[in-house]
């Protein structure tokens, strides 16, 4: 290294020796790097919306939510768009297709990829949405109370393991996937629950648009076309089909996900065929430098990229914006006697707060009973439980499908969105408290090996 080189690291404004570089951006960076800091964010925004919406500023809010977006070519219509139907017709559907990048990855190298070590924490996830929703049901046997059945099926990822992470390395690692790959699972459920139960009026000509469009794309990576802007203009189309279509938009950032490629396209780099022109700076020249990168990039895998490349900006830009557009709830003297009184409410709370702690326990208990599958290493039956009530955290997917359960019922809309705020309130301080508990340094571990000897 020549004398006036410097690191890579220090080439970055954010490496540099800059005040704000120092004050701001490394810390806020580090901040991101936290596993709980998405929740934090989220948390964060959604009482902000909450104090906004009980102020004097309540109503430049709802003016806000209600301008809308038109785009005419010519005297073609376009888009006609809210700013609240923008953030989550729009905006979620990127954080969708991060899910479905999420669950790509599973299926091909994570949890998911292994049928049995899958099992356990699929069969917990199926209770997770069976039981809640039977609850809901038994609840609310009218219409259209009766719609807001796939609310409490939903567990928030983002908050279930954020909350999860307060208590650090106390938690075993196998506690966290089973809850991450539960929760993976629980989101292809509300998916499916979306795209099949909440879809109305379909437009079967756009409907074959969007799946024409997106066998293209599977054909455009099957012929290793792989020049991201192609990708960008074609999802975008794909995104506009659907939500013509009359499928929820955010299927369309799913469908998209899930057909990234999950393994690289560069299988095996040698270091010679990376740095074997570059090392000498004498011959270093831009197709050297293009090819270099080429092979370094494309040792990882697209699903991977992406999934890295949005995961902050889904996290921390998207979950806020949509906590911002949703959370904001009047809470007056009459909207809460009326919330405490409502069917909706009940449901929602007794679902997200009981149904789920049931659901997953009990499923868990069975699949382990049955010698389907084991409880993981060092993960007791406290444990269990408390991952089933961190999971009647329901706030971000519950809150979507509150939108589309009651979209003409504010009413409803506003008592499902309480419980919804109270019952992962609830479920957060219940589930972290019984999980610390389970986690205490001097608390045994209770040891699955009785149940367990069932597959022996």
């Amino acid at each position: 290294m020549s004398g006036n080189s410097l690191p890579p690291s220090k080439l970055t404004w954010i490496g540099s020796d800059r005040r704000l570089a120092r004050r701001l951006g490394r810390p806020v960076l580090k901040f991101m790097e936290i596993e709980a800091a998405s929740g934090i964010v989220l948390v964060v925004a959604t009482v902000v919306a909450l104090i906004v919406a009980n102020s004097p500023l309540r109503d430049l809010y709802h003016e806000i939510l209600d301008l809308h977006l038109v785009i005419n070519f010519g005297d073609t219509h376009i888009l006609d768009e809210s700013v609240e139907h923008l953030v989550n017709d729009a905006l979620m559907a990127i954080f969708f297709f991060v899910v479905g990048l999420e669950i790509k990855r599973e299926l091909v190298a994570g949890e998911l990829r292994d049928p049995r070590a899958a099992a356990l924490p699929s069969i917990a996830a199926i209770g997770g949405m069976v039981v809640p929703a039977l609850f809901f049901f038994m609840l609310n046997t009218s219409s259209p109370e009766i719609d807001g059945w796939g609310i409490p099926m939903a567990t928030d990822i983002a908050f279930a393991l954020g909350v999860m992470s307060l208590l650090g390395p106390r938690v075993p690692v196998q506690l966290k996937l089973f809850l991450l790959t539960l929760a993976i699972v629980d989101d292809i459920g509300a998916i499916a629950v979306i795209a099949i139960f909440y879809t109305t009026g379909v437009s079967f000509v756009w409907l074959a648009i969007a799946i024409a469009l997106l066998a293209l794309v599977y054909g455009l990576q099957r012929a290793k076309v792989w020049y991201t802007p192609v990708y960008a203009f074609l999802g975008t189309i794909v995104w506009y089909a659907v939500l013509e279509s009359g499928v929820h938009a955010t299927i369309a950032g799913v469908a998209l996900g899930l057909l990234a490629p999950a393994t690289p396209l560069q299988k095996s780099v040698r270091p010679d065929e990376v740095v074997g022109t570059v090392v000498d700076p004498e011959d270093l020249d831009a197709a050297s430098a293009r090819r270099a990168n080429l092979y370094v990039r494309e040792s990882v895998s697209v699903c991977d990229r992406l999934e890295k490349l949005l995961h902050p900006f889904s996290s921390f830009v998207i979950l806020p914006i949509f906590a911002l557009a949703n959370a904001g709830i009047e809470l007056s003297g009459s909207a809460i006697s009326d919330a405490a009184s409502s069917s909706v409410t009940l449901g929602i709370v007794v679902g997200l707060l009981f149904g789920k702690t049931i659901g997953v326990s009990l499923f868990t208990w069975i699949a382990v009973r049955s010698g389907i599958s084991t409880l993981p290493r060092g993960v007791g039956w406290t444990h269990v439980v408390a991952v089933s009530i961190l999971a009647g955290i329901g706030f971000t997917v519950a809150l979507f499908i509150t939108g589309l359960a009651y979209a003409d019922q504010e009413i409803l809309d506003t008592q499902a969105r309480m419980g919804i705020l109270l019952a992962s309130l609830l479920a957060s301080i219940a589930g972290v408290t019984l999980l610390a508990r389970a986690s205490a340094p001097d608390t045994p571990t209770e040891s699955p090996a009785p149940l367990s000897k069932v597959n022996a």
